[in-house]
């Protein structure tokens, strides 16, 4: 049988990840930029706070935010701009979900060193 690709080389498993890079500068990237990303929600939702009638950014953002790996970013920027701090949900889900990923984090790098 004839391959479709012939000119591409194979590649499986570890000689994979040596052609493409490791995954790891991938995820801190993501996690770099979620986090940034989950700060300056917080700190543009406060400035907004501020002004009678502009349109604020949803709470359910704000906490996809935080879920999607921006946690600890969401947690320093609730505190920073002390914002969301009278909200039980905030004060409490934020640092629960900082947590949870922060174990998450450990558990797989144990997994995968």
């Amino acid at each position: 049988m004839r391959e479709k690709f012939p000119f591409l080389p194979e590649a499986d498993g570890v000689q994979l990840w040596a052609m493409v890079g490791s995954p790891v500068m991938l995820i801190i990237g993501y996690l770099a930029l979620v986090n940034v990303w989950a700060f300056a929600l917080m700190g543009f939702d406060k400035a907004r706070a501020k002004q009678r009638g502009a349109r604020r950014i949803r709470e359910r953002t704000l906490f996809l935010s935080a879920l999607l790996g921006g946690g600890l970013g969401a947690f320093l920027g609730m505190w920073t701009f002390r914002h969301k701090t009278k909200h039980w949900y905030f004060v409490a889900g934020i640092p629960l979900i900082a947590l949870a990923e922060a174990a998450l984090g450990i558990w797989l790098w144990g997994i995968l060193r």
